[in-house]
């Protein structure tokens, strides 16, 4: 890692791991493009019960986000798992205490892109990209999808979507990613990863 390369920040939240492998990809596509780097990152669960606490730095897996991730970072890749159709309110929350950066613009301009899991096929998965897309574009982020251009969307059996990656993780979280499902991935980290570069080549050209 260079500390002249741009940043993608990938956060996401995942209880059983698939949202996780998901993310991994999507960071394989991002450091395909010379120039960039992929952050990891996710975030702490949320407790019913308000005395709990979760550990300063996680057991296992990515770091805990902190807002100097979202300044640092030339392009954002968020994923979750769905939940009733809707993005895991572990998610939300962290997104909820954004509003100083929403004042400040920390995030305008700046390229976006979203993917979650499943455990059942239509199981809501275009409708939790959709909602992760509504914040971001309250931030004024430009958010990318995935165009027709990559003939997996056509023969894909399990997950993936114009709106973002998506992976099928079956009832019990254990089906593996399939092929399409993967080069759908790594596609949209190397799409993000290119945009965000276009960008910064353009502010610089200014």
């Amino acid at each position: 890692m260079s500390s002249q390369n741009l940043i993608i920040l990938v956060l996401y939240y995942s209880r059983h791991g698939a949202t996780r492998q998901l993310a991994q990809l999507i960071a394989q596509g991002i450091e395909s493009v010379p120039g960039v780097d992929a952050r990891l990152r996710t975030v702490p669960a949320v407790s019913p019960v308000s005395e709990a606490t979760a550990p300063a730095v996680p057991d296992h897996g990515s770091p805990y986000v902190e807002l100097a991730d979202l300044q640092e970072c030339a392009g954002l890749a968020l994923g979750s798992p769905t939940r009733f159709g809707n993005m895991a309110a572990a998610l939300k929350y962290f997104l909820d205490g954004t509003s100083a950066d929403w004042l400040s613009g920390t995030l305008v301009g700046k390229p976006a892109v979203v993917f979650t899991s499943t455990g059942s096929l239509h199981g809501g998965q275009e409708s939790t990209l959709l909602s992760m897309m509504l914040p971001l574009l309250h931030h004024g982020m430009l958010v990318l999808g995935l165009p027709y251009t990559h003939p997996e969307l056509m023969t894909t059996a399990s997950g993936g979507s114009p709106y973002g990656a998506t992976h099928w993780s079956g009832l019990e979280g254990k089906k593996p990613i399939s092929e399409d499902e993967k080069r759908l991935a790594i596609a949209l980290g190397k799409r993000l990863a290119e945009t965000a570069r276009q960008l910064a080549r353009g502010r610089h050209a200014e």
